[in-house]
């Protein structure tokens, strides 16, 4: 199946190609087609499985571009507002949509006369309901989305939700969206959808069967050492190195750029056009190595990848699943290499058991080590220029 099936607008389909999209994820199979025929939907789908296209795509395809707020997105944290924003983005463009990111933490003027500008609203739902109970905007989406519903619950914002919908039009398409499918949000779904159609993806998304996984065993303080020197030994064509927080990929940037590697970091706090400066400069081979956060490097779609370095373990196994999925794309091979420390062990054994792979223990390789492996690979390179 391809997105040409699904009888989306032109310029939708368009920036899709734009983006790398070829065939649709489960999710969107599933999703697009229920969302185009108007229904209302509940869909169970992990972080990682494409739900961003899986409802964008047809609502966008569906929006009329009359300046309005046609479209309304909720979404648990900032972070997510801003990957769900920077994605719809991407989407939208070509048809003239735009997006308005709403989160606590900033300035109310400049995200009203952003909201006013907007097609789609991403919005948390503390500062939503500030924004639509003081009065200071009025919404009217014929679209409207909860995004990440379980994770909305466990941070305690049902109440928050439930207000939010009652500043909104009777007559709207709704679509959840929840990796899981707790009690509390059954009884929400009855509560704001209408008739739903149902979806399900199951986690049979493991892992790619062409990614070998080795993980290493180190001390804290010996992160950056053992990082160098396992770059130093793989000597990696193209690789991706992942870091929980924004001033863990500043702060490596500057570690690695001083041991002259051609790197660069990418995370939430990029301007879009340094953003997109950056990753055509890794598509075209100007830098080799890319250090950046979970949340940065959703929807990068890069080929020839060789190796994916976790610096350090992600939280959770959906987030290891689509870290490494970075590599081994398009039937080549490819690397993972997580760095763990001692008391994180416990960690990796819960990640096999959730992914269903095996991931091999190592032992950093020492500087000779590194040494020998870099004089086999020049002798091979003059045995093949004679």
């Amino acid at each position: 199946m391809k997105f040409t099936d699904f009888n989306l607008k032109d310029t939708i389909l368009a920036a899709v190609t734009e983006a790398g999209f070829t065939e649709p994820s489960p999710v969107q199979k599933d999703a697009i087609p229920l969302v185009l025929e108007g229904h209302d939907m509940i869909a169970q789908a992990q972080t990682g499985t494409g739900k961003t296209a899986a409802f964008g795509l047809p609502i966008m395809s569906m929006m009329k571009g009359d300046g309005s707020v046609e479209g309304l997105v909720i979404v648990p944290t900032r972070e997510l507002a801003m990957q769900v924003s920077d994605e719809l983005f991407r989407f939208g463009k070509l048809s003239g949509l735009k997006t308005a990111t709403v989160y606590g933490g900033t300035a109310y003027g400049k995200q009203i006369e952003r909201i006013k500008q907007a097609s789609i609203v991403v919005a948390t739902p503390g500062r939503l309901q500030d924004l639509l109970m003081s009065g200071k905007i009025k919404l009217n989406p014929h679209f409207v989305v909860l995004d990440e519903a379980d994770e909305m619950l466990d941070m305690g914002f049902l109440d928050e939700i439930k207000n939010i919908f009652t500043f909104l039009p009777k007559e709207r398409q709704t679509l959840m969206f929840s990796a899981t499918m707790p009690k509390g949000i059954r009884k929400l779904a009855e509560q704001i959808l209408n008739d739903p159609k149902t979806v399900s993806i199951t986690k049979s998304e493991s892992t790619n069967s062409k990614i070998t996984q080795y993980y290493y065993v180190v001390q804290e303080r010996e992160r950056d050492d053992a990082l160098v020197r396992l770059i130093d030994y793989k000597n990696p064509d193209k690789c991706i190195i992942f870091c929980r927080m924004k001033k863990e990929v500043d702060r490596l940037v500057a570690h690695l750029t001083a041991q002259g590697f051609k790197v660069s970091g990418l995370h939430g706090d990029m301007e879009q056009k340094q953003r997109e400066v950056t990753i055509r400069a890794f598509k075209q081979g100007g830098i080799d190595i890319f250090v950046a956060t979970d949340v940065a490097a959703r929807g990068l779609d890069v080929n020839d990848v060789t190796h994916v370095f976790n610096y350090h373990i992600p939280f959770d196994s959906e987030s290891y699943v689509h870290r490494i999925g970075r590599t081994g794309r398009g039937g080549k091979t490819g690397e993972a290499i997580t760095l763990v420390s001692p008391n994180e062990l416990r960690t990796i054994k819960r990640i096999e058991k959730d992914v269903g792979a095996k991931l091999i223990t190592q032992v950093i390789p020492t500087r000779m080590e590194v040494q020998n492996n870099r004089n086999d690979e020049l002798i091979a390179k003059i045995a093949q220029i004679q």
